[in-house]
């Protein structure tokens, strides 16, 4: 059956596109946040422990989310190293830094997420598909406020 969600097949498609950046940069983001739950050390371990932790699992649920997006668009999400990684902006890491590093590349990564984020609002917004543009706002103040969270712990 032919989807007729009111918006045309070339904007879906477009969005989908903008969308698969981001759940590529989300999932990237999410296994560097898991990395460095499972390794860092340090003065802060509990802490940084737990915070990363909360934010894997965060992540985890956002690159769902996203996925389904996608897919409500009759588009097919991509969904393998692969594929995320020609997508991704986010900036491997496959060494373990010390923990001041691990929060310097979580904040890079949480602001590289959120530019994503704009743009794809950015083509959500010309097609007026609210409910892309919603996920993505939601987004984009996620991960803002993650940024300037791990960035406080810098100063």
């Amino acid at each position: 059956m032919a989807i007729d969600i009111g918006i045309s097949k070339k904007d879906r498609e477009g969005i989908a596109k903008h969308l698969a950046k981001l759940l590529a940069d989300t999932y990237s983001l999410y296994l560097k946040t898991h990395a460095f739950h499972w390794n860092v050390t340090g003065p802060r371990f509990n802490t940084l422990h737990l915070m990363f932790e909360q934010q894997y699992n965060a992540l985890w649920t956002a690159a769902d989310a996203i996925a389904e997006r996608i897919r409500a668009l009759d588009v097919t999400a991509p969904g393998s190293y692969t594929q995320f990684g020609k997508l991704t902006s986010i900036r491997e890491e496959t060494g373990v830094p010390d923990w001041k590093a691990m929060v310097q590349q979580l904040v890079e990564g949480h602001e590289t997420v959120a530019r994503t984020a704009r743009e794809a609002f950015k083509a959500a917004d010309r097609a007026d598909d609210q409910p892309t543009a919603d996920l993505v706002t939601q987004r984009m103040q996620e991960h803002e406020k993650t940024a300037w969270m791990l960035r406080s712990l810098l100063k």
